[in-house]
């Protein structure tokens, strides 16, 4: 629960910045989305700085940095680039950033090429994508749409440079006069770079661990079995065993925080509860977008084209991680859709 949390900074406005400490800026830049906003981070070098997460390839968000770059950063060059995950609002801006000052992208290596799948494959559904949402329940409406709407997002990516330094689970990286290491985190995306300083008590956890929100935990379609909940569940745990309590967590969306282990506990509650709802659920057959009530507490139309796949890609998810305790099951009708029943107990 927030209340739980403490947020001891004063969020800057869009488009803004302002110190988390010496050497460590907070940057909101505009997003064109539900959620309005992403916050990156400006870690500075003794000759310049490195960014951890862009933007997106929006000409919002282009001006923003434009004016930010002589403003937070002061005209000095951006050397590196770090990206959390593969995700729009995140890597969106990496490719145009690397180009105009020449420096290099660091990313993990499963993030850059899931990545760079996702750009080629923007309006472009492959017949495997098709086939995951008409098992997921999608009607023929959001079928039939999907060749104009799928990816939209991936579309606000620039082009990717051609080579990157990969990150790996453990690596430390010397940044200005202090190190950071590595976490990697999964259940959001497949390899999420979470950077820990405790020089500085500082945790940048991307949207691995968010305040006010939780973070979105999908099966893709290129893994439809995969048991995302497990891998972002022990992800939790990985972090709060290496990172300290007291630590100030920098998060993607909403505000930075004190209260990293009462948040991974209250999100590992939170899961116990949804299973427990959806259990209850299942007493009665139901697709995949049959539960959204149940999970998001709202309906998700078939036209909201940017929630229904993230909703349905979480609604699996969950149904993946019953599966694999054994305590539902899963039937496939004429239609192709898959239906599932909990276990009499």
């Amino acid at each position: 629960m927030t209340s739980d949390l403490q947020f001891p900074l004063t969020a800057p406005a869009r488009g803004g910045w302002c110190e988390v400490c010496p050497g460590v800026l907070w940057i909101r830049l505009p997003l064109p989305l539900r959620i309005d906003h992403v916050n990156v981070w400006a870690l500075r070098e003794q000759n310049g700085w490195t960014l951890v997460d862009t933007g997106m390839a929006t000409a919002e968000c282009i001006a923003a940095w434009e004016q930010l770059l002589d403003e937070a950063l002061g005209g000095l060059p951006v050397l590196r680039v770090i990206c959390t995950h593969r995700h729009a609002d995140h890597v969106g801006l990496a490719g145009f950033l690397v180009r105009r000052f020449t420096c290099a992208l660091w990313m993990t290596a499963r993030e850059y090429d899931d990545c760079a799948s996702a750009i080629a494959q923007a309006y472009n559904p492959p017949a495997a994508e098709v086939d995951f949402c008409r098992r997921a329940g999608w009607s023929a409406a959001a079928l039939a749409a999907m060749p104009s709407e799928f990816g939209a997002l991936n579309a606000s990516i620039s082009p990717l440079p051609s080579h990157f330094q990969p990150l790996s689970e453990g690596d430390w990286l010397q940044i200005g006069g202090v190190r950071w290491q590595v976490l990697i985190g999964q259940g959001h995306t497949a390899a999420h770079a979470c950077l820990h300083c405790p020089q500085l008590g500082l945790f940048i956890a991307g949207d691995q661990v968010l305040p006010g929100m939780s973070s979105n935990v999908s099966v893709v379609s290129s893994e439809p079995d995969a048991d995302a909940i497990e891998a972002w569940t022990m992800s939790l745990r990985h972090i709060r065993r290496h990172v300290p309590a007291n630590t100030l967590v920098l998060p993607s969306h909403n505000d930075c925080f004190l209260g990293l282990h009462q948040r991974i506990d209250s999100q590992l509650e939170r899961q116990r509860s949804r299973a427990a709802r959806l259990l209850t659920a299942l007493q009665r057959p139901s697709r995949a977008v049959d539960l959204f009530v149940c999970l998001f507490g709202r309906e998700i139309a078939d036209d909201d084209h940017r929630a229904l796949p993230f909703a349905t890609g979480e609604s699996l998810a969950n149904l993946n991680h019953l599966l694999a305790q054994g305590l539902i099951r899963r039937e496939q009708d004429e239609q192709g859709a898959w239906w599932y029943c909990a276990d009499p107990p």
